[in-house]
C-alpha cells in the first residue's frame, strides 16, 4: 500500500485494486493546474476509486472533484454533510456522513469523528490497515492573540473529541494531521496530544501549505512517541506503508 502526498491535506492511497482520493484542493503539479499525480495517474488507475471530503473549506473541498465522473463514472463520493449543507454538491452526487455516521461496502469502511472546525475526520479500514485523516481536527488556537479563555475552549474541545476518538480505536497504523505553523508558537501542540493518547504507527504532517519545514519540525517529537514520521518535502511524493 501507497501513501501520496498531493498538497496541503490532500492526500491519496493506493492499495491492492483500490485508490482513496482525501481533501482533494490542488493537483501536486506547481507549474501546470490540473496536471499532477491525480489527473495524469490515479483518475486512471484500475479498481475502485473512492473521493473523500472532510469539510466545504475551499482547501480542503474543490468542486472540480465532481467533474472526475465524466472519465470515472464508477467513482463513490463520500463527503462531509456541511458540504450539502453549504450547497457546494447536491444531494445525487454523493454519500454524505457526518459524526458517528459509517459507510461501508465490500471494499472499505469510512467512520465519521468530529473536528473542532468544521466538517468531520475520517477513520478508514482498508485492506487490514487502519488510517485517519484529521481534516480539520486540531487543537487550533493562536497563543498570541487569543484569550485565556479562549485558549481554554479550544483545548477543552479537542481534547474532547480526541477523547471520543480514543474510545473508538486506541491505535491507528497511519495518521494524517494538521501541524501548521501559521498558527503560532504552539502550532505543534494538537499533534502532541494526538500521539501522547493514540498509539500511533505512522504520522504525516498536514495542513502546511508551502511550509515544508514546519510541517517537519514535527519528526523528533512523533518519533520520540514511537512513530514512523513522513518527511514531506514536495508534492506527488509518496511512501510506501
Amino acid at each position: 500500500m501507497k501513501l501520496d502526498y498531493i498538497y496541503h491535506s490532500g492526500f491519496a492511497i493506493e492499495a491492492d485494486g483500490v485508490t482513496v482520493i482525501i481533501d482533494y484542493y490542488k493537483d501536486s503539479s506547481e507549474e501546470a493546474y490540473g496536471q499532477g499525480i491525480v489527473h495524469n495517474q490515479l483518475l486512471s488507475r484500475p479498481g475502485a476509486l473512492y473521493v473523500l471530503a472532510s469539510h466545504f473549506h475551499p482547501d480542503h473541498f474543490n468542486r472540480e472533484i465532481l467533474s472526475w465522473k465524466s472519465v470515472r463514472p464508477d467513482i463513490r463520493y463520500i463527503l462531509s454533510k456541511d458540504i450539502l449543507k453549504h450547497r457546494r454538491a447536491k444531494a445525487e452526487d454523493a454519500t454524505y456522513i457526518g459524526k458517528g455516521d459509517v459507510y461501508v461496502d465490500e471494499h472499505i469502511r469510512i467512520e465519521a469523528f468530529g473536528s473542532t472546525d468544521v466538517g468531520i475526520s475520517f477513520l478508514i479500514d482498508l485492506q487490514g490497515i487502519r488510517l485517519f485523516h484529521a481534516g480539520d481536527l486540531n487543537n487550533w488556537h493562536w497563543s498570541e492573540e487569543s484569550t485565556e479563555e479562549e485558549i481554554r475552549k479550544a483545548e477543552g474541545d479537542y481534547l474532547a473529541e480526541l477523547k471520543y476518538l480514543k474510545q473508538h480505536t486506541s491505535a491507528i497504523d497511519v495518521a494524517m494531521f494538521p501541524v501548521d505553523s501559521r498558527i503560532g508558537k504552539d502550532y505543534m501542540r494538537g499533534a502532541e496530544q494526538f500521539v501522547e493518547r493514540i498509539k500511533t504507527t505512522i504520522f504525516a504532517p498536514m495542513h502546511f501549505s508551502e511550509d515544508y519545514q514546519g510541517g517537519n519540525a514535527f519528526g523528533p517529537f512523533a518519533e520520540s512517541k514511537g512513530c514512523r514520521f513522513l518527511h514531506i518535502d514536495h508534492r506527488g511524493q509518496n511512501f510506501e506503508i
